[in-house]
């Protein structure tokens, strides 16, 4: 992977904060994990899931739950050669308001979770 997508995407952030806030959005987490983290010498997955635990108290303070949470498995329709990334969820948002309080939270463990990847995706949906 020639880029390592972690951190949040200023423009993209603009389509949301000019959603509507009465409608709940969706977040869509492709993932690819590292394979060993080379300054606590974990997995990746480790890792991740460390912050998953981190993360966890912070999203008992807002309107938000993980609808989804599987590996990929096989492509159905596209480029087969196209490498598989280890995990995906999808967490509901009760609006765009919830997501930004999530990101405003100054202990939230961004840092962690871009530790655990190799590279990631957030993609906003409706």
């Amino acid at each position: 992977m020639s880029v390592n997508h972690q951190f949040l995407n200023k423009e993209s952030l603009s389509v949301l904060s000019n959603f509507d806030e009465n409608i709940p959005v969706f977040m869509l987490n492709y993932l690819s994990y590292k394979d060993v983290v080379s300054e606590t010498g974990k997995t990746g997955i480790e890792t991740y899931k460390e912050y998953m635990m981190a993360a966890f108290p912070f999203f008992e303070k807002i309107d938000a739950k993980i609808l989804f949470k599987g590996k990929p498995l096989a492509t159905i329709i596209g480029p087969l050669e196209e490498k598989l990334w280890d995990e995906i969820l999808i967490v509901k948002y009760a609006n765009k308001n919830e997501f930004f309080k999530l990101m405003s939270f100054k202990s939230y463990p961004t840092i962690l979770r871009a530790s655990a990847l190799s590279d990631s995706r957030l993609i906003f949906c409706k």
